[in-house]
């Protein structure tokens, strides 16, 4: 069965779309499927960050083509695999999920949480890009 992955962040223009095409670069088209999405919708349909463009190029990873858009029900269905950048997306989802079978697919990417680099600098989005990509690779 193709595993069905999705990442959830706030607001779907920093972490998510890195860690996207972080699972993207590491694995195949036939065998995964990889989305993103946000628990607000405060950038619907809004192109990744300019800066985790940036650090997504600087490591071979292009993320120019995503948009973001806001999870939904259906989601919880159609993806085997939903994680959680931090524990309060975390707890979000666990409210969102309509049925403890969903509830059982909401995972936290890694045990610590991604911290938002949306008010930070290009270190704080390198450092996001180093954590994400660390626990992607233990996850695959």
């Amino acid at each position: 069965m193709k595993r069905k992955i999705l990442v959830v962040c706030l607001g779907n223009i920093c972490r998510s779309p890195l860690a996207q095409g972080i699972f993207e670069f590491y694995t195949s088209k036939d065998e995964v499927f990889v989305d993103s999405a946000a628990t607000s919708n405060y950038h619907q349909d809004a192109s990744p960050d300019h800066r985790s463009i940036k650090i997504g190029l600087k490591h071979n990873i292009d993320i120019r083509s995503q948009r973001s858009r806001q999870i939904k029900n259906l989601d919880f269905t159609n993806f085997n695999e939903i994680y959680a950048v931090d524990q309060s997306i975390y707890q979000r989802l666990l409210e969102l999920a309509p049925e403890k079978e969903q509830q059982n697919k909401v995972k936290m990417i890694d045990e610590r949480d991604v911290h938002d680099p949306y008010y930070g600098d290009e270190n704080d989005f390198e450092a996001v890009f180093q954590q994400l990509d660390s626990c992607i690779q233990k996850l695959i």
